[in-house]
């Protein structure tokens, strides 16, 4: 961390790697999930959108690969358009965060991240998946895996992995279809290459405790290899989502059953620094809080407030004394 500063910012350490504002543009590039496809299950994880979390990508048809190049410089060069008004002279890296991203062969997968990498404006990729879809056998082999080692040899490169929680019981109730120790392999392997990974844990999911938060916590920076970064997520409860159908959630003034965990910004944000106290300071912080939608929000109310979220967190670091890592 930068002398005066609270945590370890990605967009800092980005500014510190570059030189410059870094930005991601999303590039929906029509993957699918294995719990959606039939292979494990249709249904999906219970809190994710049809969209598998990339409401904001642009997208473009992965199994047309005449044009596949074509269109991906125009959804970057239409999202840049955009995002150079605001800031000019900027970095660009290609974020495929729609639904599972290592979820192809290998040709079609190197295909896609190349057809990225070769366009002149981009300057490094990211890419989400979930931890069973690196194709890693008993020995730690894994041709996807050989694929991303290659390509981060010369190019800036993050995986992120979307585990959730570290309780197995509450990640069978989401219908992830997949367990804790697909993370820790899935970590274990990407470590071994050197290819940096970013963890996604999801605060205040049905049934699950603080102590459940805190555990998955401790799970990801003491009892499996360390990631690059961490991005916390507020629960937030979508339109059309399995678990708001579930519930019988309508609308924000009637979500049914449902009950969020966090029931303010105040409560919300008193945790989220507690949590930021037990993370290591060389784990760059990618994500405070969730990013839905309004439109698509059901609950909590207050959660689209993003702006008013993180303020609120750094005046508490700020008056309690305290930063990311001083309990870790």
């Amino acid at each position: 961390m930068q002398g005066g500063e609270k945590y370890n910012s990605i967009s800092n350490y980005l500014i510190d790697y570059f030189g410059k504002k870094t930005i991601k543009i999303p590039i929906d590039a029509g993957f699918t999930c294995p719990n959606r496809d039939g292979s494990l299950s249709k249904l999906g994880c219970t809190f994710c959108s049809s969209d598998g979390s990339g409401e904001l990508a642009s997208h473009v048809d992965a199994k047309n690969f005449p044009e596949l190049k074509k269109q991906i410089t125009e959804s970057i060069s239409s999202q840049i358009e955009i995002m150079s008004k605001k800031w000019q002279n900027a970095v660009y890296l290609g974020y495929l965060q729609s639904h599972t991203n290592t979820y192809s062969d290998t040709g079609t997968l190197y295909n896609i991240y190349h057809a990225i990498l070769d366009e002149p404006r981009i300057s490094g990729l990211v890419i989400a998946t979930r931890p069973d879809c690196l194709g890693i056998d008993e020995d730690g082999e894994s041709e996807i895996l050989n694929l991303l080692e290659d390509i981060n040899k010369d190019n800036f490169m993050w995986v992120e992995l979307g585990l959730q929680t570290g309780n197995d019981i509450i990640l069978k109730e989401l219908n992830t279809c997949y367990s804790s120790s697909d993370y820790a392999k899935a970590s274990k392997e990407l470590k071994r290459r050197n290819i940096r990974f970013v963890t996604h844990l999801i605060l205040g999911l049905p049934h699950e405790t603080k102590d459940d938060m805190l555990s998955s916590l401790d799970y990801v920076c003491n009892r499996c290899e360390k990631p690059f970064g961490i991005k916390l997520h507020l629960m937030n409860l979508i339109k059309n989502s399995p678990l708001a159908m579930k519930n019988g959630a309508i609308d924000p003034d009637n979500i049914g059953e449902y009950q969020p965990y966090f029931k303010s910004i105040d409560e919300y944000t008193d945790f989220v620094v507690d949590m930021l106290e037990l993370i290591p300071t060389d784990i760059t912080i990618h994500r405070l809080t969730g990013d839905v939608p309004r439109k698509l929000l059901l609950s909590p109310k207050w959660s689209y407030k993003k702006r008013t979220i993180l303020n609120s967190i750094n005046r508490k670091l700020k008056e309690r004394d305290t930063y990311q890592g001083r309990l870790a």
